[in-house]
Order: C-alpha cells, then sequence, then structure tokens
C-alpha cells in the first residue's frame, strides 16, 4: 500500500502533540482522522490546514475512553476515509494531586483517557490490521512513566501502563506485519507545560542536557518515522523524544 492508501488516526488531535502529528502524518502522504473530545475548534483548524496544504482529513468527535464510541469511531473513519492502516494513540489529560490528596476521581478518570483508551483502540484497530496482514501502532507516552513525577502517580502510572501494554502487543501480533511502538516525550512546549510555574519549568529545564524544551513537531516526526515502512524492523520500543533527560 502507498501512503496515500494508509488512513491514519490520530486521537487527542485537537491541540498540543496530537495537533502536529495529526499535521505531519497528513504532510506524509497520508489521510488522517482527526480524533477530539472537546477541542472542536482545534480539530477544525487542524483539518483546514492539512487541507490548505493539500493532504486529505476529516474530524470525528468521539470519546475514547468509552468503548461504544470506539467502535463508532472507527466505522465512521472506515465510511468517510477507508480502514484504519496507521493508529497514533495520543490523547491524554492530567489530574495532578499528591497521592493522599489525591481524589478517587482523579485517578480514575486519568487511567480511563490516558490507559483504557489506548486498550480500546488498539483492539478496535487490529481487527482492521489483521485482516490487512499491516499496520502500525504508535502509543505517546511519556518520560514521566521512566523517572516518576511527585503529584503525578495516576498519570505516571498511565503512561507506565502504555509501555508494557506496546511491548505486550509488540509480541502478539508481530507475525502478522503489524508494528507497535511508542514514544516518550519530555518537556515539550505545549499549553500543558506552559501553565507551569517557572520554578517548576525551570527546575525541569535543568535536567534537560539539550537545555531547551523541545518542540511538539520534533514529537511528531518521531511519530512519523515510526508508522512509516523505513521502520519495519522496530517493534516493542520506547524512543524517548526528550533531550536527554532520561538517558541512561
Amino acid at each position: 500500500m502507498t501512503s496515500s492508501c494508509k488512513v491514519a488516526l490520530v486521537t487527542g488531535a485537537g491541540k498540543g502533540i496530537g495537533c502536529a502529528i495529526a499535521l505531519e502524518m497528513a504532510r506524509k502522504g497520508y489521510p488522517v482522522a482527526v480524533n477530539y473530545r472537546s477541542s472542536a475548534v482545534g480539530a477544525r483548524e487542524v483539518v483546514g490546514q492539512i487541507g490548505k496544504e493539500g493532504g486529505k482529513a476529516e474530524a470525528f468527535c468521539a470519546d475514547v475512553s468509552d468503548p461504544n464510541e470506539v467502535k463508532r469511531l472507527f466505522k465512521d473513519i472506515a465510511l468517510e476515509l477507508g480502514e484504519v492502516s496507521i493508529l497514533i494513540n495520543n490523547a491524554g489529560i492530567t489530574k495532578d494531586n499528591l497521592l493522599l490528596r489525591m481524589k478517587d476521581e482523579e485517578w480514575a478518570e486519568v487511567i480511563s483517557v490516558n490507559l483504557n483508551s489506548v486498550y480500546y483502540c488498539t483492539k478496535e484497530a487490529l481487527r482492521y490490521m489483521i485482516r490487512a496482514r499491516w499496520g502500525r501502532i504508535v502509543n505517546v507516552s511519556s518520560v514521566t512513566a521512566l523517572m516518576g513525577n511527585p503529584g503525578q502517580a495516576n498519570y505516571a502510572a498511565a503512561k507506565a501502563g502504555i509501555i508494557g501494554f506496546t511491548k505486550s502487543v509488540a509480541r502478539e501480533v508481530a507475525s502478522r506485519g503489524i508494528t507497535v511502538n511508542a514514544v516518550a516525550p519530555g518537556f515539550i512546549s505545549t499549553d500543558m507545560t506552559a501553565a507551569l510555574g517557572d520554578p517548576i519549568r525551570e527546575g525541569l529545564l535543568s535536567r534537560v542536557p539539550l537545555g531547551r524544551p523541545g518542540a511538539p513537531e520534533e514529537v511528531a516526526k518521531a511519530v512519523a518515522f515510526l508508522a512509516s515502512d523505513d521502520a519495519g524492523y522496530i517493534t516493542g520500543q520506547i524512543l524517548a523524544v526528550d533531550g536527554g533527560m532520561t538517558m541512561h
């Protein structure tokens, strides 16, 4: 299949890293399903930008933490663009709090959106990919999964779960021509990190050997590589895009 035949779904693509991934995938020639839950304006802007650049994209509203909405999402994409060949599991939220102050709802919602969505979307995507005997799944984890972060036990647990999930599913489907990898972004310039106070930002930057925050586009290029034919012999890997923050 050429890139123009391979439909890419990017979850949580209405802003931030997801937006950058959707744009990069379109620039690589893939028709892109831009999924969003609440960022309708952002999703429409992404689709509009892709159209201006000569690409093809459609916006799809769905809560990917709901299995019934996920099933509907994949059916809608198949009707509008074609069956999903490339899945980018990017949707995520934060509900930060110290563990003793964390509400059960804050724990449950982050696990649901950040981890359960990966399970639901991957399971649905594999129904198409196994039949086609080709597929690419790229999950967006975080360096927080690798090193922890105070006040983010829920987020770290969800993102660490993605790493174990990635490796396990990669082993399950490798014989079917499907690769499953993950990226672990570090300190990236997004609305989420912009909301941090200066002392926190400075503290994070002091741990980055390259001495600067990353750009969403830098994460997007790593994702696009793992989704490409060039990465056909790479599976079950976690690629940190973090300026050296977690180097061993």
